[in-house]
């Protein structure tokens, strides 16, 4: 009897640890393809939510240029040709949402392209976020030369995979959101020949953890870039002001000055003039 109430007490433990292992990978996920929101075509808005709560947002355009190569004239050689692929409103959506890591997947052509982008979260020194931050550490591009949408007849077949490790884009401090206006430059690259694929991302709005509310974003930490030409557009209006105001002070001056002056008996400077003074 001992023996069985043992097993089973064994048995209970063995099924907690299992559903405290696999539970957190089970949350149920739900996600959205908002791009239908976006004034602009190339734009595209992407939401994940587990449990009924946003884990990661994002909003941005992207194109990708992939080199590849068909047969020339004489089929013999090979020409090099170059792909320009934009992201398209219908893609399919996946994504992870851990407490360190986040992970986005977008998926089309008929699965001939995925885009996967990795963020974590790390320890460096970052204003306004008690010395923490969150960045973009990896990217992956999959693409398959098969695909006739983006690449010529002729193209070598093949699936490749083009990628970028150790990054340290968008840095930005916990529980904020990036936004950057610029377009910005990663190369990665492929197991085709090591060749370098090319990913533009642009409007870029992200915010992969602590998002506070549901499908809001947290303040704006902006890129550099976007700071720097920010400070270019206001520069010269705080220069004018500045000497706007400049000149009002020198003019007041000058009318006090004036004004004081004019008060004041007027000494001649011909000594022949004294006789009629007094």
């Amino acid at each position: 009897m001992d023996f069985c109430i043992s097993l089973q007490v064994l048995g209970l433990q063995v099924l907690l640890l299992l559903a405290y292992i696999i539970g957190p990978n089970r949350a149920e996920q739900e996600v959205e393809n908002l791009s239908g929101l976006s004034s602009n075509p190339e734009k595209n808005i992407f939401a994940i939510r587990e449990n009924g709560t946003t884990c990661l947002m994002a909003e941005f355009s992207a194109k990708i240029l992939v080199p590849y190569e068909v047969p020339s004239s004489n089929e013999v050689d090979w020409n090099p040709e170059e792909a320009n692929i934009l992201l398209p409103r219908d893609t399919e959506i996946k994504g992870k949402c851990w407490n360190n890591e986040s992970e986005l997947h977008l998926t089309w052509a008929d699965k001939s392209c995925t885009l996967k982008l990795f963020f974590v979260k790390d320890g460096q020194d970052s204003p306004r976020s008690n010395g923490r931050s969150w960045k973009l550490n990896k990217i992956q591009f999959i693409y398959d030369l098969s695909d006739r949408t983006n690449f010529k007849n002729g193209a070598r077949p093949g699936k490749h995979t083009a990628s970028r490790h150790h990054l340290s884009l968008m840095v930005t401090p916990i529980g904020m959101s990036y936004e950057c206006e610029a377009s910005e430059k990663v190369s990665l690259t492929s197991t085709d020949q090591k060749k370098t694929v090319v990913v533009y991302l642009s409007e870029v709005h992200i915010q992969p953890f602590d998002i506070k509310s549901d499908f809001v974003y947290s303040e704006e930490y902006k890129c550099l870039t976007d700071q720097r030409k920010q400070l270019e557009e206001t520069l010269p209006l705080i220069l004018g002001l500045t000497l706007g105001v400049a000149i009002v002070i020198i003019l007041a001056v000058y009318h006090v000055h004036h004004k004081m002056t004019a008060n004041q008996v007027q000494i001649p400077r011909d000594r022949s003039l004294y006789k009629h003074m007094g």
